[in-house]
């Protein structure tokens, strides 16, 4: 067990959750669907990663949504900060320490298609990798032989996605389905990156969430994850493109998102 997950263990009062969620960029928001809330700094924790983004808290929130025990990450670290595509895994390691056996990841991304506009929330089918970095790279270690290659045919685990379709129906809301691709920012795409993007397959491009969706299958967990939509993409319409604009809009969408994610746990996910 990590230091961390060890240091985490001993504040959650005997708080067992297997479901984990990380938040995005202004997603922070969601953690007041928490119910009883314990709250960790990421400081505290040994060896844990700390964000220098704004719009991401840097602590973990940990207790129940919908009478299901959670832990929450309230921010994450990019590949554009440290230049390192393996910056999550300590905090990823960490949850599979704790017992965690689903991640759940949110993120704020930017629209490829014009009927899925800025509030919309998109549960992520697929990825494409386009930043060519992979966390696994120089990899010595894994939990079984020749463990770096990790097969990503299924890496959005089915029971998870259809308990969101269920969740968002019940609900009354709608959820998009589509490829996200990874870029490694922190500066936006061009208005050519995007046509490509469109042309490639994508429905949706952000800046994070790709990593973490490896180092997650890596440690052996089930993954689901959602996009909130913040923008569409440069050249899709009039207005440049800033972190200011996806720190006001991710709010939006996330208030559905967290309905969703409410309705998803008072069933308690697969």
């Amino acid at each position: 067990m990590t230091p961390a997950a060890e240091a985490l263990k001993a504040r959650l009062g005997g708080l067992s959750p297997r479901h984990a969620l990380v938040l995005g960029s202004g997603l922070g928001t969601l953690v007041e669907a928490i119910a009883d809330p314990v709250r960790v700094s990421y400081a505290d924790l040994p060896g844990f990663p700390v964000s220098s983004v704004s719009g991401h808290a840097g602590e973990i929130v940990a207790g129940t949504i919908g009478g299901t025990p959670v832990v929450a990450l309230s921010g994450r670290v990019h590949f554009y900060e440290t230049g390192d595509p393996a910056a999550m895994r300590p905090a990823i390691e960490t949850l599979r320490d704790l017992g965690v056996e689903t991640l759940i990841l949110t993120n704020a991304a930017g629209s490829l298609k014009p009927d899925m506009p800025p509030g919309s929330v998109m549960r992520i089918a697929d990825h494409i990798n386009f930043s060519g970095w992979n966390p696994l790279m120089g990899t010595p270690d894994a939990p079984f032989e020749d463990g770096r290659f990790v097969g990503m045919s299924s890496a959005y685990d089915q029971p998870l996605a259809e308990a969101m379709r269920k969740a968002a129906k019940r609900i009354g809301v709608e959820l998009h389905e589509g490829v996200y691709m990874w870029f490694s920012g922190p500066s936006f795409e061009t208005p050519a990156e995007i046509r490509m993007a469109r042309t490639l397959g994508a429905d949706a491009v952000g800046m994070s969430t790709v990593p973490e969706v490896i180092l997650a299958r890596f440690f052996g967990l089930r993954v689901a994850a959602a996009s909130v939509i913040t923008n569409l993409g440069a050249g899709m319409d009039a207005s440049e493109l800033s972190h200011a604009e996806t720190k006001e809009m991710a709010p939006v969408g996330g208030k559905r998102l967290a309905a969703l994610l409410t309705a998803l746990f008072e069933e308690e996910a697969p």
